[in-house]
């Protein structure tokens, strides 16, 4: 968002299969989002580099040109001296920079600090490989084959074009938005965006997730990403909603709430679709925050833990079995349509929270309409929502039929976007934000001399609540491990299906071991997905990101000892 103007993917999926290099970052790509790492399987065949940037071995790197195994918590070096190795040897895309962005000459002062050699020395990667990853992604080299685009033709300079796709490994952080910002850096410095299979790509964890950020469930946007704090926008949406004002102040987000809840400022939580006790940090807070409020409301398809500890619970009908949008990753407005009927009492979340509100004005002499609270069916509400968020505006629950559309779209004739930023950025000219490096906010030392990383497997989903309910999935994964390289395993006495204490300076689980070379000595996995080994008992939310407040799931400091 600081860096172009807006804060989604840049590209849609299918043009990676295109791209001359893929390169991925902070995402198990073929593990979280199996159906696009099949895309980039394709580009792979078709001749692209695929470079990764990991901590752990995943399984996409079968496949990979290049694979950069970092110390845990040490990329930003790895970016920060692939810029500078590319300013040192002409290959930044000077016209680009010239003519699109600004902000170049500070960014640049900083990266001239960081140097291949000392990432090297932070990171444990080789020089030659940072070097090798710079050149491939600038000049968008192909492992074979000559690009399909004009623009990499010899009078074009030959720039091929490379992708950068990255995922929760790289956000989930306490230095997550300047890891963000250094990717948008690199994509600016070698003019890898604004045009087909380039771009900065985020690939969203969940299926509506970008819907929902779209459309205001963000603590400091309406929808359509305007600033709660900008009075002329609160101004129009107070008229839009026949009101008289709207709140203006930034609100707390997850953690925020949770460390307030336990303070005794926050006294009541409506949770929708969402397992905290599953999924924020430091679980142990978590719960002891949970049990200590007036009310707590869960509203879920199923009674998951976080349901264990309500006051009330309010069933929902799940996605299959309610009518509505999704917006996916790529920015791509879909219809969705029933296909069963809703089990018992469980109706649709806009019609709960319509009846709640509807009785809330019914205390306050309010009369009230038809349907419930304003609405009578979900088509009235996407076509209210696209009158109040510009980059909706031009669509229609009609014109959703089909294959959707891709915001931005301004107007009802507009096909939708394909891509952002052709031409120009939505802010106007990119801006390159000086980034330093920062190092993870734990760090192991004697009593704690691991590092843990968390994550997803293939055959189960989020905290559990839906797929650990289907036999062949849990058949197939039925409980959690954790895996350890068989340097770690010798020192601590364990072989594999070892029975284990993981313990934090927050918790401890117990789980099995899983002897793997897939993680590098001196770091252990573990999925979040089983109750018995709740990863997230572990994991450390006293240092978010100052920006976007996020806690650092993806390092901490643990020891293992043998049961």
């Amino acid at each position: 968002m600081q860096a172009f103007g807006s804060g989604a993917m840049t590209n849609s999926i299918h043009e990676m299969r295109d791209a001359d290099c893929v390169f991925i970052t902070g995402s198990n790509t073929a593990e979280s989002h199996p159906v696009i790492s099949y895309e980039v399987i394709r580009a792979a065949r078709r001749g692209a580099n695929v470079v990764i940037v990991d901590p752990r071995r995943i399984p996409l790197v079968e496949h990979a040109t290049l694979f950069l195994q970092v110390k845990p918590g040490t990329d930003i070096y790895v970016f920060l001296a692939m810029m500078h190795t590319i300013i040192r040897e002409g290959w930044a895309d000077a016209t680009f920079i010239a003519e699109r962005t600004e902000g170049y000459d500070e960014f640049r002062a900083v990266v001239e600090e960081y140097t291949p050699e000392r990432a090297s020395l932070m990171s444990g990667v080789a020089v030659g490989d940072i070097e090798a990853a710079a050149r491939i992604y600038a000049l968008g080299e192909r492992a074979s084959g000559t690009s399909i685009y004009a623009d990499a033709a010899p009078e074009n300079g030959g720039r091929g074009h490379s992708t950068i796709l990255y995922a929760m490994g790289i956000t989930q952080r306490s230095n997550g938005t300047d890891l963000v910002m250094t990717l948008a850096n690199l994509a600016m410095l070698n003019g890898q965006i604004g045009k087909l299979s380039t771009g900065v790509n985020p690939l969203r964890g969940q299926a509506n997730v970008q819907g929902a950020c779209d459309l205001g469930c963000l603590v400091n946007v309406f929808p359509g990403y305007q600033a709660v704090t900008d009075a002329e926008k609160r101004a129009a949406l107070a008229a839009a909603w026949n009101v008289e004002t709207l709140p203006g102040e930034v609100g707390l987000t997850v953690v925020e709430a949770m460390h307030a809840a336990s303070e005794g400022k926050v006294r009541t939580v409506y949770v929708m679709g969402e397992n905290p006790m599953m999924t924020d940090p430091n679980t142990n807070h978590v719960e002891k925050s949970l049990r200590g409020l007036d009310l707590l409301v869960v509203q879920d398809i199923f009674p998951s833990e976080t349901a264990q500890l309500a006051h009330v619970i309010l069933p929902a009908a799940a996605s299959l079995e309610k009518d509505g949008s999704f917006t996916n990753t790529e920015r791509r407005a879909q219809l969705l349509n029933p296909v069963v009927q809703a089990p018992g009492e469980a109706i649709p979340d806009w019609q709960i929270t319509g009846e709640i509100a509807a009785r809330f004005d019914a205390k306050m002499g309010i009369e009230r309409e038809s349907g419930y609270w304003y609405y009578n069916s979900s088509s009235e509400i996407f076509d209210e929502l696209a009158t109040v968020t510009p980059i909706y505006r031009g669509m229609s629950y009609a014109r959703l039929a089909g294959e959707g559309l891709q915001w931005p779209c301004p107007d009802a004739e507009h096909p939708g976007t394909q891509y952002l930023h052709a031409g120009k950025f939505s802010r106007g000219r990119g801006k390159f934000n000086p980034v330093h490096a920062n190092d993870p906010a734990e760090q192991p030392d004697d009593d704690y001399p691991l590092i843990l990383t968390t994550g997803r497997v293939l055959y189960h989903y989020h905290s559990g609540t839906m797929t650990r309910r289907s036999g062949p999935l849990d058949w197939r994964d039925p409980g959690g491990y954790i895996e350890i390289n068989p340097v770690d395993a010798a020192s601590v006495d364990v072989q594999d299906d070892s029975g284990v204490v993981v313990e934090s300076r927050r918790g401890r689980v117990l789980a099995r071991t899983k002897i793997s070379e897939h993680v590098p000595p001196g770091t252990v996995f573990l999925a979040f997905h089983w109750r018995e080994s709740p990863a997230n008992v572990l994991t450390q939310d006293f240092k978010l990101d100052p920006v976007a407040k996020i806690p650092e799931y993806k390092v901490c400091a643990v020891r293992v000892e043998k049961v």
